[in-house]
């Protein structure tokens, strides 16, 4: 499948930078108090050059401490999960993988509801979040590694991750049973619904590093991606050396999905969806691709979550819309897998 010729890949690349940036200022924008652009345009360059003040500080507390660590927090969210899963359905070859294949959103989950019945702060559910998304992949990792040394490793790899996410998932139901119905249950459900309503800054700085890091190194990858996508055998025949490349690539995408799950809760999804739709317009060469992937995804997240805080007075949770966009998406994948992909 070649990408549609829509002029070159740079300029397209361009655009949706220009795009992204617009969605931006007006997420500023939008939202129960509207806000005014020029206000919105003073406060922003009141923080690089002088301006003199002309709006309320009521406004720029809005914008700087409500809608500017939200906005930061969907455009990283929505880029590590679209880029993870571009990377995992080119190293698995499978177009039906998504970030969570392997384990870390039900280790991520489980850790947040363990943390929030030992009723820790915000902080400490964020990093038991991340530690058990880490620890469910790595022990996912390891069965692969003890169980696949005489078979396909891949395939014992997505069986080892559906095993954990089952067993992941029993812990969290459990938790959820003994839960204080009154407090601690509701505040569980909302976080698995997904949401970025109570993002403050610290939490994108403590996501900050990790999902760089992890978009940095992935899109650095991408030539040996390219190959992967053709192939064990032939990666090896060319040099490639898939095993590290794997354990890199499932580091980076564990470690991006961590980071984004700990302070977004589970969004379903986008890690599947928003690949797609970059191949469509940019074609299956990872030169491009997972840049792209990480544009549309930020962008993606960021149009959800506008939706999610104006469409009604009540604040709908993230996973609820993309789930409801990705479903249909997910049908016709199934259809059209047969088909090919790449």
């Amino acid at each position: 499948m070649t990408g549609i010729a829509l002029g070159s890949s740079h300029t397209k690349i361009l655009g949706m930078v220009g795009m992204l940036a617009g969605i931006c200022f007006l997420s500023f924008i939008v939202g129960g108090y509207y806000i005014e652009p020029v206000s919105v345009l003073g406060i922003l360059l009141s923080k690089i050059i002088h301006v003199r003040q002309f709006w309320t500080s009521e406004t720029e507390m809005v914008v700087m401490k409500i809608r500017l660590p939200r906005i930061a927090a969907a455009l990283l969210v929505g880029a590590a999960l679209s880029t993870s899963g571009a990377a995992y359905q080119g190293l698995f070859r499978n177009p039906m993988v998504s970030p969570g294949i392997l384990g870390v959103a039900a280790g991520a989950g489980f850790g947040a509801a363990l943390g929030m019945l030992f009723s820790f702060d915000i902080a400490g559910v964020q990093i038991t979040a991340f530690c058990f998304g880490l620890l469910a992949v790595t022990i996912t990792y390891l069965i692969s590694a003890w169980m696949g040394k005489s078979g396909d490793s891949l395939l014992v790899m997505v069986l080892a991750g559906i095993i954990i996410s089952t067993l992941f998932s029993s812990f969290l139901s459990l938790i959820k049973y003994v839960a204080d119905p009154n407090s601690t249950l509701p505040a569980i459900t909302y976080w698995l619904m997904g949401s970025l309503a109570s993002v403050r800054m610290s939490d994108v700085y403590g996501a900050l590093l990790p999902i760089l890091a992890g978009i940095v190194i992935l899109i650095l990858l991408r030539w040996q991606l390219n190959v992967m996508t053709f192939g064990e055998e032939e990666a090896k025949a060319l040099g490639i050396y898939t095993g590290k490349l794997r354990l890199l690539v499932i580091l980076c995408a564990t470690m991006m999905t961590a980071a984004s799950v700990s302070i977004s809760g589970e969004i379903g999804l986008v890690g599947l969806i928003v690949p797609h739709f970059a191949r469509l317009l940019f074609g299956p060469n990872y030169k491009t691709l997972m840049p792209v992937s990480a544009l549309m995804g930020a962008m993606f997240l960021l149009i959800v979550d506008d939706f999610a805080r104006t469409i009604c007075t009540a604040e709908i949770p993230l996973g609820i819309i993309t789930s409801i966009i990705g479903a249909p998406f997910f049908l016709y994948l199934l259809i059209n897998t047969r088909r090919g992909w790449i």
